[in-house]
């Protein structure tokens, strides 16, 4: 089941991104660190009505951010629609101990559907240059790659921006 979190869950989410960054890093990939994701972007998200949670027998083992505001980080991408009717995917992880077995496919799932849903024109999103398992996971699902965006507090490395026209 996906549904949007609560306020209760927040520690239970920091627990899972930092599972999820600890095996980012045992994978030699650097995308997470102390800042990111932080607990004051997760609350953000939180009041904003976009972070949602996907339960399995009992626990959170998933999370994502469905959003529609837009990073000034983005704003020199040239996108595939008009800027003003399109989602942005953030944080999207699945525990390491539930990966490979479609959860984050679900999650994206939901995202796509619940954006078509609303009348938005595409989801865009970002990911770390350095995950190529990422890219391939979005590339498979249609998603087309614009350009590249930099976060210095996370890495050195661009992040590839994707854009999937609904």
């Amino acid at each position: 089941m996906i549904r949007p979190a609560k306020i209760s869950e927040i520690e239970d989410i920091l627990s899972l991104t930092k599972a999820c960054a600890a095996k980012m890093i045992e994978n030699g990939i650097f995308q997470w660190n102390e800042h990111y994701p932080s607990k004051e972007a997760f609350l953000k998200d939180l009041e904003r009505g976009e972070l949602y949670v996907k339960w399995h027998k009992g626990s959170i083992i998933g999370a994502i951010v469905i959003s529609t505001f837009m990073d000034e980080e983005y704003v020199p991408i040239t996108s595939l629609t008009p800027n003003g009717n399109s989602t942005y995917v953030h944080r999207l992880c699945t525990h390491p101990d539930h990966q490979g077995k479609g959860f984050a496919q679900e999650l994206m799932d939901y995202a796509e559907s619940y954006s078509r849903s609303k009348g938005y024109k595409s989801v865009r999103l970002d990911t770390f240059s350095q995950n190529q398992r990422n890219q391939r996971f979005y590339e498979q699902r249609g998603y087309q790659r614009l350009g590249d965006i930099f976060f210095p507090k996370q890495s050195e490395h661009p992040f590839h921006c994707y854009e999937l026209v609904l």
